[in-house]
């Protein structure tokens, strides 16, 4: 018995891994230089450029930046605003006085901008005229502005229904809308709160080479493994003015998935959504709308991936398109810097996992924090592999599980045996 309990030891000593490596400079396989960085000691941030994700770890799991050979505290985050989402508000003394559709709303504490509308109907063109006060009751009203509405379905144009505010604080707003909209199709309204800042983009990768199969617009792209990308923008020319078109985009791995990253290259993904521009005058309205990016979709591979972009033409004359944009969100490396002192950011060690500071819990954002840059990739001169310190049952799956196999052989015969010794009960 003792033989059998050594045994089931050692395979559970197998299974056992070594616990969380430690990083080293030396195994880092690429370095970039942080360049430009502050001259006075204060927060500062540099932003991660495409190239970096190729060579990083997935998610940018083995960044690490050392000031000489000591290892520096960071923050990865996301240059954009903390998303506010919408909150819906009600409609009160909603009626029709004078040949208008009239209605107020209560909005709620701080800033907001944009504000959209919930109309029901399909082809109308109407003018919504805005004012503010402070109080429900009593003083004059501000005059905020007069704004467009419509709805192109018979063009196959689209509709917009957002009113772009300027930034605005008041606690009610009073609208009246000229055109064919019944008191009944109005539904509510939704407030869209103004962000800090806008987020910032970086292009992973652009083309203007367009395929055009029937009535589709085809562009391809090759994604590197680990780049992430968050939206796709469309640039088109000057023909045609006015158009509305439904797209398709496809991300689908280049390489078909091992067991071990099953889940990480499922796919393809798909994401669909609509471009737009409409710059006319229209029964007497100035019409000026613009969506020309779509978002990413969402749990792309984590391998290099093939995105295919598909616009659809309907009918119509394909769009001269001039370029066609993948976008990423910039993302950035915050830390406290030294005056003067110079810093490198390490990568390209896949056996590290994501690092966990004091300071990325505790950080609070400056204003006035310096931007640094990053310099060109090199090879790490000092750079050695790191020594495979996988558990015994990753680095030798076929041994393990032959012991598995011994172990429950040998416990099968242990309780046989003991089976057959077993005194029977009187």
């Amino acid at each position: 018995m003792s033989a059998v309990r050594y045994a089931a030891v050692v395979v559970l000593l197998a299974f056992a891994g070594n616990g969380p490596v430690k990083p080293e400079m030396k195994y880092f396989r690429y370095e970039r230089p942080v360049e430009n960085t502050p001259q006075s000691t204060g927060q500062a941030c540099v932003a991660i450029r495409p190239g970096v994700f190729v060579h990083a770890a997935r998610g940018l799991a083995d960044l690490r930046l050392y000031r000489g050979s000591v290892e520096t505290p960071y923050i990865l985050r996301r240059a954009e605003p903390a998303a506010h989402g919408e909150q819906a508000v009600a409609l009160v003394n909603l009626g029709r006085r004078g040949g208008e559709t009239v209605f107020d709303a209560a909005m709620p504490a701080g800033e907001y901008s944009d504000v959209a509308l919930d109309v029901t109907g399909q082809n109308f063109i109407a003018t919504v005229k805005v004012t503010g006060s402070q109080t429900q009751m009593g003083g004059a009203p501000t005059q905020i502005g007069a704004y467009t509405i419509f709805d192109l379905t018979r063009e196959k144009l689209g509709r917009s229904t957002v009113l772009h505010l300027p930034r605005s604080d008041f606690r009610f707003l009073h609208f009246r809308i000229d055109g064919p909209i019944a008191p009944e199709q109005m539904k509510g309204l939704k407030v869209l709160r103004v962000a800090a800042s806008q987020p910032r983009y970086v292009t992973v990768a652009e083309s203007s080479d367009v395929e055009q199969k029937g009535r589709e617009s085809v562009i391809r792209f090759t994604v590197p493994a680990h780049i992430p990308v968050d939206r796709v923008v469309f640039v088109p020319g000057a023909s045609p003015t006015d158009f509305s078109r439904d797209v398709r985009i496809r991300v689908q791995p280049v390489a078909p998935a091992k067991a071990s990253d099953a889940e990480a290259q499922a796919g393809p993904f798909d994401a669909y959504g609509n471009v737009l521009r409409i710059h006319r005058v229209e029964q007497g309205h100035r019409l000026n709308e613009e969506r020309l990016s779509v978002a990413a979709p969402g749990g792309v591979p984590y391998k290099a991936a093939r995105w295919t972009v598909t616009m659809d033409n309907g009918d119509d004359a394909p769009i001269a398109l001039r370029a066609v944009r993948l976008e990423m969100v910039e993302r950035d490396v915050c830390f406290h810097a030294e005056g003067g002192a110079e810093y490198t950011l390490y990568y390209g060690d896949s056996a590290l996992t994501a690092p966990q500071y004091d300071y990325a819990t505790l950080f609070v954002p400056q204003p006035n924090a310096a931007m640094a840059k990053l310099g060109p990739e090199v090879e790490n001169p000092a750079y050695e592999p790191r020594p495979d310190t996988r558990p015994f049952s990753e680095r030798h799956p076929g041994l393990l599980w032959a012991a598995l196999v011994v172990v429950i052989l040998l416990l099968g015969w242990v309780a046989v045996r003991s089976a057959k010794h077993a005194t029977p009960e009187a």
